[in-house]
């Protein structure tokens, strides 16, 4: 008997095996502030939780990504798929601060999944610029799990603040099996390259990359952005909740809103853009609509008005996010696709490490609109670092 097959193509798949994750994650964006307040509601707590995350995340990112250079795409994100499963599970079942903490670790440590998925797009793609429109799609996939996730998370929460928890378990555990039924691998060798201590070393991997003279602006500017933005989300759900009031359910609403706008930006318009404007005026049109954006956040008196902002914020990563992932992306070879993929997610993590911790404790200790100015001043020296970059400058438009 014939093995059955989707009637899809490999991208495909690989983008809803990644818009299925998100969403899991999604669920629990508008009640993880909730769950910790149980134990710790100050926002450096939370901000510890999630750096927790992005640290093993930091650690486990080079590791993977080299690894599925070495032995394929398809079984890193089967593995990737199934700890996300896991620690769901054990987020669902803890009783305590710590076991939070060790859920989130194990979450970061399988966390591979967006590198690696960047990798197989990179694979399957013909052309630069194809490959540009297909990073927009990881973005459309982030936005239509970003749709269902905080909205079905934020309503659920009403039942119980568990109940989004363990379905984020269920969502990953039927994605890990999906992955394993109907992604095919994308590389035809897949051992194009042998693994050395440098691989297993986040930072030496890192200096390797930032050593580089192609992409040494580009990386700046990519960790000084999203230093800002991983700061100001993780404490997004706290701050309209002391300043608005809101609960899940309204949090969710803007949430859901965020994912329409990015979902439609890197899911179609992008397509259309990159051929008239190029990456690197979309990814400087991208920085620039944020830092307008934070300035903005600031001053804003109603809550209604964050659905403005934040479409504001999600045109701006909707054209920047993909736009510099293909720059960075084509500034290396074939061969080491997996390897600036989990350096890129490597680095990531590292501003998911430090912006939660940097806008938890400013949140706390300076002004509830800290990590708004703080991101506005380095998505602001994130602009000047692209702007200078040699080889984004010289790209065609």
């Amino acid at each position: 008997m014939s093995k059955f097959r989707l009637p899809l193509s490999p991208l495909t798949i690989v983008v809803v095996a990644l818009a299925i994750e998100v969403m899991g994650g999604g669920l629990l964006f508008p009640v993880l502030p909730f769950l910790v307040a149980q134990f710790k509601s100050d926002a450096l707590t939370i901000g510890a939780l999630a750096a927790s995350f992005s640290t093993a995340q930091f650690l486990a990112a080079p590791i993977l990504g080299s690894l599925s250079d070495r032995v394929g795409r398809r079984p890193v994100l089967i593995v990737c798929t199934f700890g996300t499963a896991l620690a769901f599970f054990l987020l669902g079942i803890a009783q305590s601060l710590w076991l939070m903490f060790v859920a989130q670790i194990v979450n970061g440590i399988t966390g591979g999944l967006v590198s690696t998925a960047q990798a197989y797009i990179a694979d399957v793609s013909e052309s630069p610029q194809e490959r540009t429109q297909n990073f927009g799609l990881i973005g459309a996939a982030f936005g239509i799990g970003f749709i269902l996730g905080p909205l079905l998370g934020g309503a659920l929460a009403g039942i119980s603040l568990k109940l989004p928890v363990f379905l984020a378990g269920a969502v990953a555990l039927l994605n890990s099996i999906f992955a394993y039924r109907f992604l095919p691998e994308s590389i035809q060798n897949p051992r194009r390259s042998p693994l050395t201590r440098q691989d297993f070393n986040p930072l030496g991997q890192l200096w390797d990359l930032l050593r580089r003279p192609q992409l040494r602006n580009l990386l700046v500017g990519y960790f000084l952005f999203f230093l800002a933005f991983s700061g100001f989300t993780n404490i997004f759900v706290v701050w309209v909740r002391d300043r608005f009031a809101w609960g899940p359910i309204q949090s969710g609403g803007v949430l859901f809103w965020v994912g329409v706008i990015s979902s439609l930006v890197q899911g179609g318009l992008i397509r259309k853009l990159l051929p008239r404007f190029g990456e690197f005026r979309l990814t400087l049109a991208g920085f620039s609509a944020a830092v307008l954006a934070y300035g903005i956040l600031t001053q804003i008196p109603a809550g209604y008005y964050l659905y403005g902002t934040q479409t504001l914020f999600a045109l701006g990563i909707g054209v920047a996010s993909p736009s510099i992932r293909g720059i960075i992306s084509t500034s290396v070879s074939d061969a080491e696709q997996g390897k600036v993929s989990g350096g890129s997610l490597s680095l990531a993590s590292l501003t998911q490490i430090l912006g939660p911790l940097i806008a938890g404790w400013s949140y706390d200790h300076w002004h509830p609109n800290a990590p708004l100015y703080l991101g506005g001043v380095l998505a602001l020296l994130a602009l000047g670092a692209i702007a200078t970059s040699p080889t984004a400058g010289n790209r065609p438009a």
